[in-house]
């Protein structure tokens, strides 16, 4: 029988690839450039780099960035929008918000589907779902036949009010795929029956312009793995935390809008409560961009509304997540008023860091670390040589002369930037939430997470810094962790306790259907009800966990007000709360690797493997020992200056004696072995 599991993660610069065998429990990893012109390519170089046997592997898991680079980079296929007669600007208003109120020059981008592809039908249905006017079939067969001889054939459907009746929308999709047979059509009641016209109109956009491109490249690679040897299902991990398999991402594309960033943080939350923290903030720092997310109480927050720009929601449960343009690539610049700042513009895989001696002649994150010695001249396992000489000479002209500074301090500079950068993230993530950054562990990892980790816990005051083995591959461990899941709503307004029993009934119904089909055993189901509430009369509302059976909605009324006075420092008892929808989250367990908790027993780092200077700010050069990650034992802790090199990243720990430490913040730095 099969036991290997594979996941793949695509980044920015790299893609990682990480190997466990349940037989033995051991773990590889291995890392590949990546390729943005088709990460198809980087993919099956991971998997030959790795000397994956297909035919052995049992499952394989992917975190993919097609959906998201699609929606940065507009990249769509001619797509046309059909709506109920009147409402063809709604795309154009949207809710009339602004990213930045006072910048009269700053507007929002523009539609996913451009005016003059927009389209009405004349059909009208009211909010309770009466037809008010049926829909003329005759005129949404013209329109149909107007884009057959256009070409078209990614199309979105939304009609007014269609998440309280569905027909028209129905019907108008069995229009346009009698007409054009090779059409793929997205109707808006199907992907998110919300109430609210923007974000279910530009959700179903979103979801039909995504569609061809990505389960194309999802049905290419599934048939390169099955090509290969490969039977089972390639398994895509979604923005919520769970995965899908080819089939459903066929219908549903804009669930990986959000897949790449969403490892990173699932495999925090297992790490931090195998090393026994309920508590923690992932500092996931790769090559473009830092993904920063909380765990609390052992649960990561949720987001109900997730976007690539500002003023176009998708509106799908995802992890939240916080990224800034904080990575190894990120360049250091001068701007306009003579002030050094840091990102979010990169150098990528291609030029990449001057170092990497590849085109680029900008100075990053990366080279300064390499001046700095914090990083080694070999990255990724001897994938990339680095040399310190380009870099030096990006720093002195770009940064150090104009600013009159010397190497070291230039370099010193940029570092302080990027951590202050990413210790204002972390804030917005915790203290605007009302949580207490002290009372959380910081677990740092990616490409270039480790050496920064232990500055920014320093500028925050988080007593424990976590770093895993093998840290620039730890999102794609969060591959390995997931399990099939999907979401479900339904608008719901009123307080009868026996109606939304019903319900939830009714959700649960389809499901278990859908789980059924996805071939998860009934054993292996698991479904979990959420309600969103608001205070009468508000029209932002709160979601919170639902019980079942007698008193469930009194339960969930009492933690609503206690999640409202966390979230916004208020609570009213005594004002009325209502109900506004129903939530199911539908769960098929997979097997998961049994890691092996860490050794709590703090371990001596040992003999070192080398040792070489390494500039620590005021302090200056110090003479600093270079231990080897795969030498040193589970729970090992530093209290003074070292570095240890692993695969692809170095970590850093400041030369801080113990009793500054403990007087000033305590901060441990803890190898956890988990593999």
């Amino acid at each position: 029988m099969s036991s290997i599991r594979v996941a793949v993660d695509v980044g920015g610069t790299f893609t990682d690839v990480c190997i466990f065998d349940d037989d033995t429990q051991q773990m590889r990893v291995t890392k590949v450039p990546s390729t943005p012109a088709d990460p198809m390519i980087a993919v099956m170089n991971g998997v030959d780099r790795g000397e994956i046997d297909l035919n052995e592997v049992a499952l394989f898991s992917h975190g993919t960035t097609v959906a998201t680079n699609a929606l940065i980079t507009r990249n769509f296929p001619a797509a046309a929008l059909v709506t109920t007669r009147g409402f063809r600007d709604v795309l154009e208003i949207r809710d009339g918000t602004k990213d930045d109120l006072w910048d009269a020059y700053n507007d929002v981008s523009a539609p996913y589907i451009r005016r003059r592809d927009r389209f009405e039908v004349s059909e009208r249905i009211d909010y309770n779902g009466n037809t008010i006017t049926p829909l003329d079939e005759a005129e949404a067969r013209r329109l149909a036949e107007l884009l057959l001889r256009r070409g078209v054939k990614t199309i979105a459907v939304c009609f007014l009010n269609s998440y309280a009746n569905a027909a028209h929308e129905t019907r108008m999709r069995e229009i346009l795929e009698e007409v054009i047979p090779d059409a793929t059509v997205s109707t808006s009641a199907e992907v998110l029956p919300e109430i609210f016209e923007y974000p279910r109109f530009n959700t179903a956009v979103a979801n039909a312009v995504l569609a061809p491109l990505v389960s194309g490249y999802v049905n290419r690679l599934a048939g390169r793995l099955r090509d290969g040897g490969y039977r089972g299902d390639l398994l895509l991990l979604h923005s919520g935390g769970g995965s899908m398999t080819p089939r459903l991402v066929e219908k549903f594309p804009v669930r990986l809008a959000a897949s790449g960033i969403a490892a990173g943080a699932i495999s925090a939350k297992h790490i931090a409560q195998q090393c026994g923290y309920d508590n923690a903030v992932s500092l996931d720092m790769g090559g473009t961009s830092t993904d920063i997310a909380l765990v609390a109480d052992g649960e990561l927050r949720v987001s109900q509304e997730w976007q690539v720009e500002y003023g176009h929601p998708i509106i799908f449960p995802s992890i939240e997540v916080l990224t800034i343009g904080a990575g190894g690539g990120s360049l250091a610049h001068i701007d306009i008023a003579g002030s050094l700042r840091n990102g979010p513009q990169s150098a990528g895989a291609d030029p990449g860091p001057a170092c990497y001696d590849t085109g680029g002649d900008q100075p990053t994150n990366t080279d300064a670390n390499v001046v700095l010695g914090r990083l080694g001249t070999s990255l990724a396992g001897g994938v990339k040589q680095l040399d310190r000489s380009l870099s030096e000479q990006a720093i002195r002209r770009v940064i150090a002369e104009p600013l009159g500074m010397g190497l070291e301090e230039a370099a010193q500079a940029i570092i302080s930037v990027a951590n202050a950068n990413m210790a204002d993230a972390v804030r917005l993530v915790s203290i605007r939430r009302g949580y207490d950054p002290r009372d959380f562990a910081l677990l740092a990892f990616g490409g270039a997470g480790a050496l920064h980790g232990a500055d920014v816990a320093r500028e925050l005051g988080i007593p424990t810094v976590v770093v895993p083995p093998n840290p620039g591959v730890t999102s794609a461990m969060g591959c390995l962790l997931v399990d099939i899941q999907h979401d479900f709503a339904q608008m719901y307004n009123g307080a009868d306790e026996d109606g939304i029993e019903q319900a939830f009934i009714t959700l649960e119904t389809e499901a278990t259907a859908r789980l059924r089909h996805e071939g998860v055993a009934e054993e292996n189901a698991i479904l979990q009800r959420k309600i969103s509430m608001r205070y009468q009369g508000q029209w932002r509302s709160l979601q919170v966990p639902m019980g079942s059976g007698p008193g469930a909605l009194e339960r969930a009324v009492r933690t609503f007000h206690e999640q409202y006075e966390r979230e916004f420092a208020f609570r009213q008892d005594d004002a009325p709360v209502e109900v506004y929808q129903l939530h199911l989250g539908a769960v098929g367990k997979i097997p998961k690797p049994s890691f092996r908790p860490a050794d709590p027993v703090p371990q001596a780092p040992g003999e070192p493997a080398e040792r070489r200077p390494v500039y620590f700010g005021v302090t200056g050069w110090l003479d600093t020992p270079v231990y080897d990650r795969d030498a040193l034992a589970a729970g090992t802790a530093f209290q003074g200056p070292a570095i240890i090199n692993q695969l692809d990243s170095t970590t850093v720990v400041p030369p801080y004696t113990r009793a500054e430490i403990d007087e000033w913040l305590n901060i441990r730095i803890h190898l956890e072995e988990i593999n």
